[in-house]
């Protein structure tokens, strides 16, 4: 019973689609250290891009993505990403997602950086939350099991090969061991380093660490996209504030109520994240206030209303009526570009390890999300993964130049703090968040570095995260310290321009 054909990692659309795909081929095991509900996926408010509107194409769509990656997008991936986009829809469909439509068609939005209307949506702004149901039901009434509250520890090896997972129970504390055939990380990404961040609290990297530790690559893990607006009231967690939102036409106001994004872009609030995420920032300091305000009160109550019912629930609960008041809004870490380095058919470079989703980086990301290509990336890539382990595809290597690097241990740092999860959170967010630079980075690598020696050794589902969480954190620092550019979401002001030379990715290895 305890040796699969495939198992995955993580419940959120990356696990759950490839767990649907993979059943058709062998035994599937899921393994999620929550409840199968428990996972990002089921907040993704914003939708799903893909081309399949009449004026849009597969070559439009290919072209804003690699804009919005800033040089550093794999154009293979990109290529497969969106000419397999309209099938994978197909798929969600016939599984039973509900998207929204409009006089019997599926009704398009526009986001920011999408040249035409191309993102789907279901129930409004809760497209994550349909999507997640759906999937979860389909895999309760089918064969594959699912293990919840059962956290994976330590990839198992067979030589150079991945065969196996050991695991933890986070209920009763015992420890387990389960071979495969073929392993696939899907448990999310990181926005748990940071203080402020629209992730659950299951978001602690620990797909990334685990292939880390494991000897797999990890690639463009400086690349932190920080949303520009999430809910900020005292004692709140950062809801979010879809970008499309912006999208149908809502402002941005600082604390003096004037309207600032047409001073910093030319596309004003639909500018990319990023460009938003930092004007924000300078507008809260220029004011002296934690916040900005979202203004949707020129639009008519209905729209608003039907297509964003949960944010004007939310809203509305916690005393805004959004139809009629302002949204208090900051940035928030959102979504890792980076993660476990793959080609275009999910493999890492140790056979049988595969990553889907938020884990994996599979290049069509570059330095900065196109909106609404992550939920498309985690269901082409993962039907490919499938894909690959039941045919002899050519193993591809990623293209793409890159420099690859170790983790140096760094002098330890007389002046850390106690290390303690909100300590690491406000660490990353004031040296490593919107806005970098050299000393500060330099700073936090020095703590970090000091905080790994002292780490005990884990025990339970906290202290597993927190290691984890100190291992991303050294990852992103160290890359964000390496990369000496401003380039997509990752700025620093002592090197403030994109510099050709740095047109490359940073990777991880532990081995080199």
């Amino acid at each position: 019973m305890n040796s699969y054909d495939y198992i995955i990692i993580g419940s959120g659309i990356a696990g759950l689609y490839a767990a649907l795909q993979a059943r058709e081929h062998g035994s599937v095991l899921i393994l999620t250290k929550g409840s199968v509900e428990d996972t990002n996926t089921r907040y993704a408010q914003g939708g799903i891009a893909a081309a399949i509107g009449e004026n849009d194409s597969a070559e439009l769509h290919y072209r804003d993505t690699i804009a919005a990656g800033a040089g550093l997008c794999d154009p293979e991936a990109v290529r497969i990403l969106v000419e397999e986009a309209p099938d994978r829809i197909a798929d969600l469909i016939r599984f039973g997602v509900p998207f929204d439509t409009l006089d019997g068609a599926i009704a398009l939005t526009k986001e920011a950086a999408h040249s035409v209307p191309r993102v789907l949506h279901a129930g409004g702004d809760a497209t994550g939350e349909y999507i997640e149901v759906t999937l979860s039901r389909q895999v309760r009434q089918s064969r594959i099991r699912v293990l919840e509250y059962t956290l994976a520890t330590e990839i198992v090896l067979d030589g150079k090969r991945a065969a196996g997972i050991r695991t933890l129970d986070c209920r009763t504390g015992t420890s387990d061991e389960y071979a495969c055939r073929f392993l696939i990380l899907a448990s999310g990404g990181a926005g748990k380093l940071f203080k402020y961040t629209t992730n659950q609290d299951v978001a602690t990297g620990d797909g990334i660490a685990l292939a880390y530790r494991a000897g797999a690559e990890i690639s463009d893990i400086e690349f932190i996209q920080f949303h520009p607006t999430a809910i900020r009231l005292p004692g709140v967690h950062p809801f979010l504030i879809s970008e499309a939102v912006r999208g149908e036409g809502g402002l941005l106001r600082n604390a003096e109520g004037k309207r600032f994004m047409p001073e910093y872009a030319p596309e004003a609030e639909l500018a990319p994240r990023d460009v938003v995420a930092r004007s924000i920032i300078y507008e809260m300091r220029n004011t002296g206030s934690d916040r900005v305000f979202l203004d949707v009160t020129h639009l008519p109550p209905q729209l608003v209303t039907t297509r964003f019912p949960h944010i004007y629930r939310f809203c509305l609960d916690h005393g805004i009526d959004i139809t009629r008041g302002l949204i208090p809004v900051a940035p928030a870490a959102h979504y890792i570009m980076g993660g476990v380095r793959v080609n275009t058919w999910g493999e890492t470079n140790i056979a049988g390890l595969f990553a889907a989703g938020e884990t994996a980086c599979t290049g069509v990301h570059g330095a900065n999300r196109l909106a609404s290509n992550s939920l498309l990336e985690t269901i082409v890539f993962s039907k490919r993964i499938v894909d690959r382990t039941r045919n002899n595809a050519k193993n591809t290597p990623t293209p793409d130049s890159h420099d690859t690097y170790r983790l140096n241990r760094r002098a330890r740092s007389s002046q850390a703090p106690h290390l303690s999860l909100l300590g690491l959170q406000s660490l990353m967010w004031d040296k490593v968040g919107i806005i970098r630079s050299g000393q500060s980075l330099s700073e936090a690598a020095a703590i970090l570095s000091t905080w790994e020696e002292v780490l005990p050794p884990p025990v339970d589902r906290p202290s597993y995260e927190l290691n984890n969480l100190v291992l991303n954190a050294r990852l992103v620092t160290e890359a964000a310290l390496i990369r000496q550019e401003s380039r997509g979401a990752h700025f620093r002001t002592d090197f403030p321009e994109p510099v050709p030379a740095w047109q490359k990715h940073i990777v991880f290895r532990k081995d080199k």
